[in-house]
């Protein structure tokens, strides 16, 4: 498949972002507006079609940040994804925000080894962590849902120490650096806190897998929560 023109979106956590690549140029756009979302989602789309000076009917595929993040706003990206991929027959590629925040941190500080980790709330973090290989996130184990212990007590710890300075990126680690970070083996990275579709892009376009619209899936990781297919669909 030739992806002349890829758009990616994200409504997962706090922040908005969406992102379009066409040829070698990406435009973005970006905005923390935790309770709007479904409102700002689809104009930051048409601005970055209308940057681009293209439709949405020359986009080739879609790429989506499945979550982990907040229900409501995985919910909707994951909707509007949906919607769009099914209008105009678009494969979508998904990606967690947890890979992108890794991505985020290779792609500003060429970071070797990253623990990313965001605000899960009710004392718990989401976290994975992952290796740079050549310039790209290579998650090292699952995304899981953490308590708010030392991050060198996972089973994963003894895979990422001693690669490289191990960095941590996310929303987590600005909450809660002190329990999950006690002996300071981490180097909270201050800038590096919510992820951005435009990261998503780039790794989906390198490691990413499509699936079909009526296929993609939130990545709740809280294995309680229940996610309603659309009508008619198995």
């Amino acid at each position: 498949m030739n992806l002349h023109a890829v758009l990616a979106l994200d409504t997962s956590t706090e922040q908005c972002s969406v992102a379009l690549k066409v040829g070698d140029k990406v435009v973005s756009r970006a905005a923390i507006t935790p309770r709007e979302h479904s409102q700002r989602i689809l104009g930051f789309v048409q601005e970055v079609l209308d940057e681009q000076n293209i439709k949405l009917a020359d986009v080739n595929a879609l790429v989506v940040g499945h979550g982990p993040g907040s229900f409501t706003g995985v919910r909707i990206g994951v909707s509007i994804a949906q919607g769009l991929a099914f209008s105009h027959t678009l494969p979508v590629f998904p990606v967690s925000t947890l890979t992108a925040l890794a991505q985020q941190a290779i792609r500003k500080h060429d970071t070797q080894v990253v623990i990313s980790a965001i605000d899960a709330r009710m004392q718990e973090v989401y976290v994975a962590p992952f290796r740079n290989v050549q310039g790209m996130a290579e998650q090292v184990a699952p995304e899981q849902m953490a308590p708010l212990a030392d991050m060198s007590a996972q089973p994963w710890w003894t895979e990422v120490a001693g690669v490289g300075e191990v960095m941590g990126a996310g929303t987590g680690w600005q909450a809660y650096a002190d329990a999950l970070n006690p002996a300071q083996q981490v180097t909270v990275l201050d800038e590096v806190t919510l992820p951005l579709a435009e990261d998503m892009l780039h790794w989906a376009l390198v490691h990413g897998k499509a699936v079909d619209a009526a296929d993609l899936e939130p990545l709740y990781v809280r294995n309680e929560v229940a996610w309603k297919k659309l009508p008619g669909r198995e």
